[in-house]
Parts: structure tokens; sequence; C-alpha cells
């Protein structure tokens, strides 16, 4: 038997997902970025005595009556694969308790997940489980193997072009945010408010690392990551019409790569595949498409049926997920 205890130590949190190779998106900033944003977030550890044998953080999203509340783990959660059952089984308990949420939905980081007993497979998703990932513990020249042919022509054509530099000032990220408006205009996705974004930058600090790719002094393209001790992790990135022209974005997410491989990360996920120019951009850097288990759900409530057929009222609920992802 184990037994769930809420954690309100940032270190003692972010230790443990460091340690055991959690998603950068179970580190305790994420969960305070989402706090400021219309979430709440809880940090829960599962205890077998003294010992710590599983960690999720855990994502509640208000919702309109009569749904009451979501609740989400992000590409989460971590626990030794003796107690996952349980762990989960106690998180759903926890979260119908406290938050009355319809169901408990997960996206576990790994490709394959057999879900305990009581659980579905979701038939809503905040995260794509189709992306492109890349084992950064390989070689430089055997990642541009792995490539398409053009991908690589074009690292070295933008490569003359472009420079590539790691920003932190507050002026530069709202250069990068203007950029982002127009590539959400051309591409016709919703965004944040300015302020969402520079909490992402000041809450994870050095957990979220940014590049912007330069002509002269001008940014032209931007990414925007989040890392943990193993893995990196795409948010945000786009480009000006400038940048288009260049194809600044094939020298600059080569530069992240790169980097990446050198902090010591073994992981580069490119954050989902979505249809259109931007998926077959991201297909272009890997022979084969990585899917993830998927998104499960444990349904906690009678309005599960409505939530998960989309009915009017839960697609506008979940709409609103996924605008505050």
């Amino acid at each position: 038997m184990i037994e769930l205890q809420r954690c309100s130590d940032k270190e003692q949190w972010d230790e443990y997902v460091l340690e055991l190779g959690g998603h950068p998106l179970q580190l305790w900033s994420w969960g305070q970025v989402k706090s400021g944003h219309g979430w709440v977030a809880e940090r829960v550890f599962a205890y077998d005595e003294d010992k710590v044998v599983g960690a999720a953080q855990v994502l509640i999203r208000r919702l309109p009556l009569p749904l009451r509340a979501f609740s989400y783990i992000p590409r989460g959660p971590l626990a030794e694969d003796e107690y996952k059952d349980e762990f989960l089984d106690k998180l759903a308990v926890l979260v119908k308790r406290d938050h009355h949420a319809v169901a408990l939905s997960i996206e576990p980081d790994t490709t394959a997940f057999e879900k305990p007993e009581g659980w579905v497979r979701a038939t809503n998703k905040v995260l794509s489980a189709e992306t492109i990932m890349l084992d950064t513990t390989k070689s430089e020249s055997d990642l541009l193997a792995d490539m398409a042919k053009k991908t690589r022509q074009y690292i070295r054509k933008s490569g003359a072009d472009v420079k590539i530099r790691q920003i932190k000032k507050r002026e530069d990220i709202e250069e990068c945010l203007k950029i982002y408006q127009q590539t959400a205009a051309r591409a016709g996705f919703n965004l944040h408010n300015t302020q969402y974004y520079l909490d992402v930058f000041i809450q994870m600090q050095d957990h979220s690392p940014i590049f912007a790719a330069y002509n002269g002094e001008e940014i032209v393209a931007f990414l925007w990551l989040a890392i943990s001790e193993s893995t990196a992790y795409e948010l945000y990135g786009g480009m000006n019409e400038l940048g288009q022209d260049l194809r600044a974005n094939y020298a600059l997410k080569w530069h992240a790569i790169k980097k990446v491989k050198e902090w010591g990360l073994s992981h580069y996920d490119f954050g989902g595949l979505v249809a259109g120019g931007v998926s077959n951009f991201k297909q272009g850097w890997a022979s084969e498409v990585t899917v993830l288990a998927g998104t499960f759900d444990k349904p906690l409530s009678p309005l599960y049926t409505l939530w998960s057929k989309g009915l009017p009222f839960a697609k506008k609920a979940l709409q609103t997920v996924r605008r505050k992802k």
C-alpha cells in the first residue's frame, strides 16, 4: 500500500523529477506558470513507507457547469512499475474528492503504456502523441544522415545567412513574441497573452532556453525550449517573412539540437506533429515518426460520456483547455 502526500518543497520536487529523467512539463516551474493562468497545480508524491516511489504534477482546470473541473498530468506521471497502477488510481480518487473532476487524463512520456483496470483510451487529447524525437546521444554525423537530403542542404545554406544566439533580455524576448504573433496569424492558431510567455521565462529560467536567428541585428526567427535533465521539448517557435526567405528555422533548429547534445541531454522532442507545412518541415529531420502511448482517462463522473463525445458544451470546455495548455 502506498500513501499520497502533497509536496510543497520546490527543491525536493525538482530533484526527484530530474534524477528520475522526468519531462520538463513535470518540473515545479511549469506548474507555477500554469497556476498564474487559470490552472491549479498539485504536486503529489507516492510513498511506500519512507521511500518516494512516484510523483505526479497534476494540473486542474475549472470548467463550466455541469462539468466542474478537468484534471491532467502532462507527460507523466513518474512511478516505479510495481506502483504505477495503484498510484494512478489513488490520484484519481484525490482529484475526484478535492476538485470534482470529470476525469483524470494522463499523457505518459513513453511509447508503450498498459492502462490500469477502469482506465480508457481517451477520445480527447491535449498534446499530440505523434512527434519527432531525436536521440541526441548519437553523433552529429548520424543525426545528419537520418535527415532528408533537403533538410541537410537547407541547414548549410541558412547557416551562411544567419547567426544564432541564446537570448535572455526582455526586449529580445518581446521581439520574438512579435514574430510569434505573425506566425500565429499566418498559421491560424491562438496565442496566450504576452505575460504568459514572459512568465514561462521568469519561472523556468535555465530550464527554458530561447534561441534566436539574426540577420544582421534583426531577429528573424526564434525557438523556445523547455528542458529537464534528459529531455528538450519545443514549446514555441516562429519566423518573420525574412526568416522564411532565409529558411532560418533550419540553422536555428540544428543549433539548438547541437546545444542539447553539448548539455548532455539524451532526447530532443519536436513538440508534436500537426497537419500542414510545419509537420512536413519537422518530418524532414528524422526517418521515422515517434508515436507516444497517447492519452488515457480515468472517468470520474456520470458526465464523462458527454465530455468524451464532445457535445457542444464539452467541446467549448475542451477548446479552453487546449488554448490554455
